[in-house]
């Protein structure tokens, strides 16, 4: 019914047309004392004439309305070449116009794209050289061991975290992906990323509670390996004194957590966006509200799930369910 009456509206000057002349034909006949029949005959015929006429226009404009809804769930791709044929100079006119659009269209999306993958290439490119000095700085600080040295190396570390999540962003943002899925131990996964902060629990006196899990996960172990380090490095940062804690819980579901200063009510539901970083962010002017969007990122593409739940003053929970990953073994 909605076509029909925008159908009457688009026709509506072809109709009051046509009832104009015969009101013009009626009035001369009535004007000059003809018989009215003369015209009224005609004017009957020519109106059977119209409808039919009329009814093969409205099945033709509906099948070229149902072509163009058809058209509008498209991509802007392949929209161009099934248009229905051109009817009107109308027609001609926004068909032409659409193709001018799509060609200005491609050119910008073509520079986009090239500005791109410059930015790209820059950024890959210096997170990839920033790591030489780094890692000699790294090894001059092995040899000494004092209370400097052990900041120093503590201060490193975050260093080689933020080129990691340089990386890690580039990645993800990238058509291709180096995941390799595999069966891996995930206690060697753990330990490796407990390793990396091991001065750092040591030198601030938090204590850490981990048992083995014996649990073989079907995951990408640089990936998983990453997320993992992102959440005990949070649990430092939020944690002034206590412990963190790795525990395994029901169904294969990794849990870190720390007896922190917790996380506000309000920002707990936002913590996986990108960019926020709530009230702990206005207290800690270092945080990025990038690290748990990667680690919600990653864990998506691995098939797992990551939830929070906190508890403000008395620490933060995360929860990594490891048993939804259905993906293929390579």
């Amino acid at each position: 019914m909605g076509f029909f009456r925008h159908y009457l509206k688009q026709r509506r000057r072809v109709i009051a047309v046509f009832l104009l002349c015969c009101a013009v034909f009626f009035a001369t006949f009535a004007l000059y004392a003809l018989p009215l029949g003369a015209v009224l005959y005609p004017a009957l015929l020519c109106a059977v004439v119209l409808l039919i006429a009329a009814l093969f226009d409205v099945q033709r404009a509906r099948i070229k309305h149902r072509q163009l809804q058809s058209i509008a769930g498209l991509s802007a791709a392949l929209m161009e070449d099934v248009f229905p044929p051109e009817e009107t100079i109308d027609d001609a006119d926004y068909q032409t116009i659409i193709r001018l659009l799509r060609q200005e269209q491609r050119a910008l999306a073509g520079q986009m794209d090239a500005r791109f993958r410059d930015t790209v290439d820059y950024y890959t490119l210096w997170a990839h050289q920033i790591k030489t000095p780094i890692a000699s700085m790294r090894i001059t600080l092995q040899g000494e061991d004092s209370p400097r040295a052990r900041r120093l190396s503590a201060d490193l570390l975050h260093i080689e975290q933020y080129v990691e999540m340089v990386l890690v962003f580039l990645r993800l943002g990238s058509d291709s992906t180096d995941y390799v899925i595999r069966s891996c131990d995930l206690d060697d996964i753990l330990r490796g990323a407990v390793k990396k902060f091991a001065g750092e629990f040591i030198g601030r006196k938090i204590r850490l509670e981990y048992q083995p899990t014996h649990e073989t996960v079907l995951t990408d172990e640089k990936w998983l390996s990453f997320v993992i380090e992102q959440l005990l490095s949070n649990a430092l940062k939020y944690t002034p004194e206590g412990s963190v804690r790795i525990e395994m819980e029901p169904n294969k579901t990794l849990c870190i957590r720390d007896t922190g200063i917790g996380i506000a009510p309000e920002d707990l539901p936002r913590i996986f966006e990108k960019g926020y970083t709530g009230c702990n962010g206005r207290v800690d002017k270092r945080a990025s509200g990038i690290g748990l969007y990667l680690c919600r990122r990653i864990c998506a593409n691995l098939g797992h799930t990551i939830s929070a739940e906190s508890v403000v003053g008395a620490g933060t929970t995360i929860r990594i369910g490891l048993q939804e990953a259905q993906l293929e073994i390579e």
